[in-house]
């Protein structure tokens, strides 16, 4: 940790890679590469997080719901995305969905999520989403930050604490990702049920 208070490059992020504009482009001229199949994968990429963090607690559950708007949320009661506070007191929050994946972006040879396509990280999510919410409930405090295209369109807005912990991504597709394909019910339940940490179940709201 500089004298920032926000943490040096790490495991998975670059703390000090707020917004990384070119990769997040990148990402947006090339939805068919990123999001193979379409909705689905996305879907996916989010799972991949709370599968992750459902390994480290010794188990978890997460819901997906799909919205009649063509939306689809997904919230698991992990630990919530880290988050610290500067050397001003203002929180900072690992910059997941928009920059890179160090684990998994550009690597050769990058684990496959369950459709059998390379997983890449959450800000393929962001970057391929009209817009999207990432709510945050950790033991040090509980927000919310909206992205629209990509971009951030809000600070992380403080939220009342409701004594749980968790992460829910609420995203919609955009119509290039629509056009490749659907997200159907089976094909999660299909997907997550080999999880042996995570217990899915899915939703679908009228």
């Amino acid at each position: 940790m500089d004298q920032t208070g926000i943490p040096g490059p790490g495991t998975t992020h670059d703390w000090a890679s707020q917004v990384d504009t070119g990769h997040l482009d990148h990402i947006r001229r090339h939805p068919a590469l990123f999001a193979p199949g379409g909705v689905g994968h996305l879907v996916l990429e989010v799972l991949a997080y709370a599968d992750e963090e459902a390994e480290e607690n010794g188990g978890g559950r997460c819901s997906v719901t799909l919205h009649a708007d063509g939306s689809v949320s997904v919230a698991d009661d992990g630990r919530g995305t880290a988050t610290v506070f500067d050397a001003r007191g203002r929180p900072v929050k690992k910059p997941v969905m928009v920059s890179k994946d160090l684990r998994f972006f550009d690597a050769p040879d990058p684990a496959p999520l369950a459709d059998g396509h390379p997983r890449r990280g959450m800000s393929v999510v962001a970057a391929l989403s009209e817009w999207l919410v990432h709510t945050n409930r950790r033991d040090n405090g509980s927000w919310s930050q909206r992205y629209e295209n990509a971009l951030p369109a809000s600070e992380l807005v403080p939220i009342a604490g409701d004594g749980t912990t968790g992460t829910s991504v609420h995203f919609r597709p955009l119509e290039a990702v629509r056009a490749l394909g659907a997200v159907h019910v089976d094909d999660l339940l299909r997907w997550t049920s080999s999880s042996a940490h995570l217990a899915v179940d899915v939703r679908v709201t009228p």
